[in-house]
């Protein structure tokens, strides 16, 4: 019985039938923001969000009576019961925060959806990685940060004033937002090779390491994606295996009882 509800959970329109409760889930809880609408239509909305997380709810039940403690090995099935049991604190009182929290049931969207799952498993795969890169950063922040407060403290403290005053102004520039006239114009103004300084911390650090954090996550999504398809023609192998030792198994019963007859 176990086994047998544990396949119906696996099944495509068991599946797709909780996105679709996701989905609905995250319309309900967007529009209990809106005061007009929750005026007009309150309890038909507050009726479907806790219809949403009652399903939520069974479905949970569902796999830890399929699953027993297996269910506790998955991460992502960890994260769901996380998800569904924020959902129940009472949000009341000091824990009346938890309330806004409840919208973290869209993120039960990643652990159905293969797709998604996929890109998280690649991000994560990929933090140790991002870890050296963001340490290769932080130096170069650093020393820039030290060079630009030297240079151009004095004439811009409202940027560069202090340590990290510039790692800031640093960093709005490697994000190229409004990096031209609103900083490094008005200030070659005063220093007209302050080029010198920028472009090149603009290439190391936009065009260089961010997109080394780029091939680094694309990198391990594609190794999770090779993963996943060893591990789906594994399972195929599996079980064409265990059809072809059936049939051996039903000739040979078949062989048998023909033996028998004839004698």
């Amino acid at each position: 019985m176990r086994q047998a509800l544990d396949k119906w959970l696996e099944r495509p329109i068991v599946s797709n039938f909780i996105i679709v409760v996701i989905i609905v889930n995250a319309i309900v809880l967007g529009l209990e923001t809106s005061k007009p609408i929750m005026a007009q239509f309150g309890t038909l909305i507050l009726v479907i969000d806790q219809a949403c997380l009652t399903i939520f709810v069974l479905e949970i039940v569902a796999k830890l009576i399929a699953r027993g403690t297996r269910f506790f090995r998955n991460g992502w099935n960890l994260f769901d019961f996380a998800v569904v049991a924020i959902a129940l604190v009472p949000s009341t009182g000091g824990l009346s925060v938890l309330r806004a929290l409840r919208i973290l049931r869209v993120l039960r969207v990643v652990s159905v959806a293969p797709s998604l799952r996929r890109v998280v498993e690649g991000f994560v795969t990929a933090l140790p990685g991002m870890g050296s890169v963001f340490l290769l950063m932080s130096i170069i922040f650093y020393i820039g940060a030290v060079i630009a407060t030297k240079l151009f403290g004095t004439d811009f403290p409202q940027w560069f004033g202090s340590l990290g005053q510039s790692g800031y102004t640093l960093f709005q520039v490697m994000t190229l937002e409004s990096w031209s006239m609103g900083i490094v114009r008005p200030v070659m103004e005063l220093y007209p090779y302050a080029w010198a300084f920028f472009l090149p911390f603009i290439l190391v650090t936009t065009f260089a390491v961010v997109n080394l954090l780029v091939g680094l996550i694309v990198n391990s999504m594609q190794d999770a994606h090779q993963e996943e398809d060893v591990q789906r023609t594994d399972a195929y192998r599996d079980d064409v295996l265990e059809r072809l030792k059936e049939i051996e198994k039903l000739l040979k019963e078949t062989a048998e009882s023909q033996q028998r007859q004839s004698k």
